[in-house]
């Protein structure tokens, strides 16, 4: 990376960095090797498998080069930041070990942004590239392609899986090449998309030899071997089913990978029949749904041994059910892009597993739990958890402002996460003090919500806050202030929607107040406001 490209990375402090390659957490080798010493390992065992058939670690190791071949000779150059956006499909693999290999940065956004997140994402990044599918649940990315281009001028290159029009076909790019390029393990590896706690999503920027580590050291606590097969149930580009241990976890311990567009019981059931998984990872609402699904799904599901639940906290009733209902071992895990991973294990007794959260992945995580004051609580209380480790990062890309309070002066990370700690050292998770909605294990921004709604001709003023659901965990209901006729639901979220927002963020609820209530300092008190529309 050049001196430009380094810019606003929060590098991990020297001393710290040695002593995490001295422990042998760090290994200084670069992230896209992990496939190349899968081939070197197991040449012939299937890799990927697909509905027209399994790929092997060689054919795997080989499309990657030349997909990185390809990107090179587009003109993506070493250190260049990508922004990826693709579904759940084969070549999702191929693309990011492909940008790896060429010495990229791929800028990991979901399927579900729009125009807003994008635009963002690709400005403060300073992406040269897009990368996208044609469509996508009846959106259209190369008109998101068009308007990035259009508002974000370091975008050079844009390319389509699938019917590119104007633009580059990803499809056609791979080729045979030289030499690729030396990559530097300290350097940014992926730039992962935070939950939004607070306005845009903020950039993660995960090395080469902090996200090695996240992905291996959580395989060995999963128990990742040969025979699994990873199924990549939530969108790929999640920290949690890319390395936790996902999709690189299965790729570093000779297992293989399959993925699914759809998380619905009637397809992830009938991949994990035709695929032989093992493994695959939801969130709360989708651990609830598949588990009355087998009522009526006649799917084989005997080969999953460990069904692993995150991305919100699985109430005690839930998890008690896993295991009766599907038939394989739950693992809870709790954790963030920004770093910390907390896994039950898998010899837990089941009252831990039903119970708690999980514990820290490494011997290395440091944890604390501290009040208002950022004084440590004691032992068994609930407060604020403040993390670091060797694969916590310690800053946002390009975010100095943000970071100075979302980091402590010697480098734990603030989660706004409220937990508690037993003898054990395993967590529990009871709620955050950051101002977001957590809808069915996507994080969506109250002030980035409100920001967009204040901007209707009808809106004075706006709170959005979180309304318990037995299905999604929480809604998202937005009370406004109007002048003149209240807009209906279906105007708001068309108005939101032609500002660009991702779907997922868009209310759910709307309620009308005269009047929103507000603290002694003048901000809107959310605590009174949910208690006034739950009564």
């Amino acid at each position: 990376m050049t001196p430009d490209q380094r810019r606003g990375f929060v590098e991990f402090p020297a001393d710290v960095a040695d002593s995490y390659r001295r422990s042998g957490y760090w290994v200084d080798r670069p992230l896209g090797e992990l496939l190349r010493e899968g081939a070197a390992r197991w040449p012939d065992r299937p890799a990927l498998l697909t509905d027209t058939g399994p790929r092997t670690y060689t054919e795997m190791d080989v499309a990657a080069d030349r997909m990185a071949y390809g990107f090179l000779e587009l003109g993506i150059m070493p250190g260049d930041r990508v922004v990826m956006q693709l579904p759940n499909v084969p070549e999702f693999s191929t693309v990011l070990f492909g940008l790896l290999r060429a010495g990229a940065v791929p800028v990991l956004a979901l399927p579900a942004h729009r125009r807003s997140e994008i635009e963002h994402l690709a400005a403060v990044s300073g992406a040269t590239a897009y990368l996208a599918a044609d469509t996508f649940g009846g959106f259209d990315y190369r008109e998101l392609a068009t308007a990035v281009q259009a508002a974000v001028p370091t975008v050079r290159h844009v390319a389509i899986l699938g019917e590119a029009g104007a633009f580059t076909d990803l499809r056609t790019l791979a080729t045979d090449g030289g030499a690729l390029p030396d990559i530097d393990p300290t350097d940014i590896a992926v730039l992962l998309v935070s939950g939004g706690t607070t306005g845009l999503p903020k950039l993660i920027p995960r090395t080469h030899a902090d996200y090695r580590y996240n992905a291996t050291a959580s395989a060995a606590v999963c128990g990742f071997g040969p025979e699994d097969v990873y199924l990549a149930t939530l969108p790929a580009a999640h920290n949690f089913p890319l390395t936790c241990p996902g999709i690189l976890g299965a790729l570093a311990t000779g297992g293989a990978v399959a993925f699914v567009t759809d998380p619905s019981p009637d397809s992830a059931f009938g991949a994990i029949e035709r695929h032989r998984v093992t493994v695959t990872a939801v969130v709360p609402p989708l651990a609830r749904l598949w588990c009355a699904a087998v009522e009526w799904e006649p799917h084989d599901l005997s080969s999953l041994r460990l069904l692993q639940v995150g991305g919100a906290r699985l109430t005690e009733p839930d998890a008690r059910a896993v295991a009766p209902a599907l038939g394989v071992r739950l693992q809870q895990v709790f954790g963030m892009a920004e770093g910390l991973i907390n896994y039950t294990r898998l010899d837990d007794p089941d009252d831990i597993v039903c119970t708690t959260q999980g514990r820290p992945l490494s011997p290395a995580d440091e944890v604390r739990i501290v009040d208002n004051e950022g004084k440590d609580v004691a032992p068994g209380a609930e407060g604020e958890l403040l993390t670091r480790g060797p694969y916590t990062i310690r800053g946002y890309y390009r975010a100095p402002q943000y970071n100075a309070h979302a980091f402590t002066a010697d480098g734990f990370y603030r989660t706004g996460d409220i937990v508690r700690r037993l003898t054990s050292g395993h967590l529990m998770v009871s709620g955050r003090i950051k101002d977001v909605v957590n809808r069915g294990g996507e994080n969506i921004s109250c002030d980035e919500l409100e920001e967009h709604l204040s901007s209707h001709p009808a809106i004075q003023h706006a709170a959005v806050i979180g309304i318990p659901d037995a299905g999604l965990g929480e809604k998202v209901c937005a009370v406004l202030v109007v002048s003149g006729s209240m807009p209906t639901l279906a105007d708001i979220r068309t108005f939101l929607s032609d500002r660009g927002l991702a779907t997922y963020k868009l209310p759910d609820l709307l309620r009308r107040a005269e009047a929103l209530p507000v603290t002694a300092v003048g901000k809107i008190d959310k605590k009174t406001l949910r208690s006034l529309l739950q009564r």
